[in-house]
């Protein structure tokens, strides 16, 4: 009897999340590949998964696209040893919820992130950022500089760096060709069913992609279109040139982030974002800044190559300290 009314709560508790937008259940480890500690923060009006591991100065990992924070499940031990580490899911991803009645833009992801910074009351933040992470972690800067001491990009762009981009990346070629055809939404809104091979269009070395654990983590985030809305959104966003006006308005604010120590760290075989305009744009801010360019490792760098990252991150943060 009491294990059927252990069985019943616990399906109870499955039907409120599902009915919640949540895709991937908040105790849900991947059998132990993500052994961390859900949190959640409703205060943005939907709920927002984070870890939050570790003492000490915080250090926000902020995710792209199409991943959740379980992209930094082997960063998270290593360096929450001495610091405080903090990684959200945006809004759509992860274990956060996807509510259907949101813009899915970057000034919503921004504001959604700042709301969290604020309820967790986090200053001297180093930033780690892929992918989308890199331009939601300098637009929250450019408005809080004095929240942010230091600025890892992984894969990314800040996107203030005024270079001219020559060369139109294989995934948003492909993107521009899907949303031309009117197809975008049905083969993004599929995603969760052929999301390795996005991932590796993308840039994917890996060959974690083939352990069903690793599919089953990314995988579980998309189950039916109406939970891919995020997934949909930010190469739309980029495309139609929608984020426009937000990130001129950050123009004006440069001087405030510019001082502030950084570090760039490229996996050359990138297929969504062209690795020389990564390079360039982010030169043309922080000329003397170190650039590391990692052959073999494509856009999803931290799966790629986690075991040159997490050391490079360490002896960054140890250098500028």
């Amino acid at each position: 009897m009491g294990r059927q009314r252990c069985s019943a709560v616990v399906l109870f508790l499955t039907l409120i999340d599902m009915i919640r937008g949540l895709m991937i259940l908040a105790q849900e480890t991947f059998n132990d590949t993500w052994p961390f500690k859900p949190n959640f923060f409703s205060g943005n009006g939907f709920k927002m998964h984070y870890v939050d591991e570790g003492e000490g100065t915080p250090i926000i990992c902020l995710h792209g696209e199409p991943t959740w924070g379980y992209i930094y499940r082997k960063f998270i031990p290593p360096l929450s040893r001495d610091n405080r580490v903090i990684v959200p899911d945006h809004m759509g991803f992860g274990k956060s919820e996807t509510p259907q009645d949101r813009e899915y833009t970057l000034k919503t992801h921004v504001d959604n992130l700042a709301g969290l910074i604020e309820k967790l009351e986090l200053t001297e933040i180093t930033f780690v950022m892929q992918d989308w992470g890199g331009p939601i972690g300098v637009a929250y800067a450019l408005r809080n500089s004095e929240q942010v001491s230091r600025f890892i990009f992984l894969n990314t762009v800040t996107g203030y760096g005024g270079i001219r981009q020559t060369v139109i990346s294989p995934w948003f070629q492909f993107v521009g060709e899907l949303y031309n055809a009117g197809t975008i939404e049905e083969v993004l809104g599929n995603i969760g069913t052929s999301l390795v091979s996005i991932m590796q269009r993308l840039g994917l070395k890996t060959n974690e992609a083939l352990d069903p654990n690793w599919v089953r983590a990314y995988a579980s985030a998309f189950p039916d279109k109406n939970s891919a809305i995020g997934a949909i959104e930010f190469p739309l966003d980029a495309l139609l040139r929608r984020i426009v006006p937000y990130v001129k308005e950050g123009f004006p604010l440069l001087d405030e982030i510019k001082s502030k120590p950084a570090m760039l760290a490229v996996g050359m075989e990138d297929n969504a974002i062209d690795p020389q305009y990564q390079i360039d744009d982010f030169k043309s801010l922080y000329p003397n800044a170190p650039v590391v360019e990692i052959p073999g490792a494509g856009h999803f760098c931290q799966e790629d190559a986690p075991h040159v990252l997490i050391p490079l991150i360490q002896q960054f943060l140890q250098m500028t300290r």
